[in-house]
C-alpha cells in the first residue's frame, strides 16, 4: 500500500488548529492568606461612617502589628474619614512594641507636618521614642518646638525631664559638655518661662549639668533655689555637688557639703568620696582626707588603689612617711577588701618615696 505525504505547510495548519481547538486549563481562584482574610474580617467590622474611636478599638484588638497597621492605612483612604491623635497614639505604641522603628519615625514625620490634632500624651511619646534612639535627638526637639507654638499642649515636667536626661546622656569630656551646655541652660530658661514648676529629679539633672562643667556657682544657685520649689536636694544632688566643687578647686566646700551629706544620713556614692580624698591630700590637709577614708570603710567601702596612692605619696612629699606606714597597716587592718597585691604595691611606693 503506498503512503501519502502530507505537505508540510498543510501539516503545520492542521497542527496550529488542533492547538486552538485543544481545552485551555481552568483556572481557579487564587486561596487567600490567612493575614487576608483576617482584614477582610477586620474591615467588615468596621461599619459604614466607623469613627475613629471605632479604627482605635479595631487596632488595639489586633495582635499582628503588620495587620494594625495595613488596617490603619485603608481606613486613612476612606472618604470622609480622618485620623486623630488618638488613633496616631495607638498605632506608634503598637509599633514601637514591635519594635518596627522605621514606622515609628515615618508616623512621627507624618504628625509632625499637621496628620492630626496636637494632644500632649502623644507629643511625650513621641518625644520618649526619640530620646531612646541615638540619632533622633533633634527630631525630639522638633516634637518639643511643635508643643510650644500650640495652644493645648504645651510641654509639661514629663516633657522637660526627658528632654533634659537625654542631654545629659551626651556629656562627656568637657569640651563636649560646654556645647550641650547651652542646651540645658535654655531649656531650662524656657520651662521657667512655661511656668512648668520642676521636680527633684529635674533639677537634680541640671545640677548634674553644671558641675560636669564646672560650673559650680550656677549648680549652687539651683542647689538653694530647690526649697522655694518645694524639693529637698537628695543624695544624688550632693554628690554631683561635691564632685564639682572639687574638680573646680573649691576643697573645703566639698568638705562641708560632704559632712552635711553625713549628718542627713544621705548615702554618699564610692567614686565622690575618692575624689575627696584625694582633693584633700592634694591640698594637704590630711586629717580630713583620712577622716573620710575612715568614714568609707565604716560603711563597707573600700578605696581603690589610686585613691590610697595619692593619699600615701603626698604625705611622704610632706615630711610624713612614718606616719604613711602606719597608716597602711591601720587601712589593711579595716579594709576587709584590701588584697595583698595592692598592701604590697603601696608599701613598695613608701619605701621607694622613704628612700629619696
Amino acid at each position: 500500500m503506498r503512503r501519502t505525504h502530507l505537505p508540510k505547510t498543510l501539516l503545520s495548519t492542521l497542527l496550529r488548529r488542533h492547538s486552538t481547538t485543544s481545552p485551555q486549563p481552568l483556572l481557579l481562584p487564587r486561596t487567600r492568606t490567612p493575614s487576608e482574610t483576617q482584614f477582610e474580617s477586620w474591615v467588615t467590622h468596621l461599619k459604614p461612617g466607623f469613627t475613629p474611636s471605632d479604627v482605635n478599638q479595631a487596632l488595639i484588638s489586633q495582635p499582628d502589628p503588620d495587620l494594625a497597621h495595613d488596617i490603619f492605612r485603608f481606613t486613612s483612604q476612606q472618604r470622609h474619614y480622618k485620623h486623630t491623635h488618638l488613633t496616631y497614639l495607638t498605632i506608634i505604641q503598637i509599633q514601637i512594641s514591635s519594635k518596627r522603628y522605621k514606622l515609628v519615625e515615618t508616623l512621627i514625620d507624618e504628625v509632625l507636618s499637621g496628620a492630626c490634632t496636637p494632644d500632649l500624651n502623644l507629643f511625650n511619646s513621641m518625644i520618649k521614642f526619640c530620646c531612646g534612639r541615638k540619632f533622633l535627638c533633634n527630631k525630639a526637639f522638633d516634637v518639643y518646638k511643635k508643643m510650644l507654638k500650640s495652644e493645648d499642649s504645651k510641654p509639661n515636667l514629663e516633657t522637660y525631664s526627658l528632654l533634659f536626661n537625654s542631654l545629659l546622656r551626651k556629656f562627656g569630656r568637657l569640651p563636649v559638655s560646654y556645647v550641650y551646655l547651652h542646651a540645658v541652660r535654655s531649656l531650662s530658661n524656657q520651662m521657667k518661662a512655661c511656668g512648668v514648676i520642676p521636680d527633684v529629679f529635674v533639677l537634680n539633672l541640671i545640677v548634674k549639668a553644671y558641675s560636669k562643667c564646672l560650673e559650680v556657682d550656677e549648680a549652687l544657685r539651683v542647689f538653694r533655689e530647690m526649697g522655694l520649689y518645694g524639693c529637698e536636694p537628695n543624695g544624688y544632688t550632693y554628690n554631683y555637688l561635691v564632685r564639682g566643687v572639687c574638680e573646680k578647686g573649691r576643697v573645703g566646700l566639698g568638705l562641708s557639703l560632704f559632712r552635711e551629706m553625713k549628718e542627713k544620713r544621705l548615702e554618699t556614692k564610692p567614686s565622690t568620696c575618692m575624689i575627696l580624698v584625694c582633693s584633700l591630700a592634694l591640698e594637704r590637709r590630711f586629717e580630713d582626707s583620712i577622716e573620710v577614708v575612715y568614714d568609707m570603710l565604716e560603711n563597707s567601702i573600700s578605696p581603690d588603689f589610686l585613691t590610697y596612692k595619692t593619699l600615701m605619696e603626698e604625705m611622704c612629699r610632706d615630711g610624713r612617711g612614718n606616719e604613711a606606714f602606719d597608716l597602711v597597716e591601720q587601712f589593711r587592718k579595716r579594709d576587709s577588701f584590701m588584697n595583698e597585691k595592692t598592701y604590697s604595691s603601696l608599701l613598695n611606693i613608701l619605701h621607694f618615696l622613704t628612700r629619696e
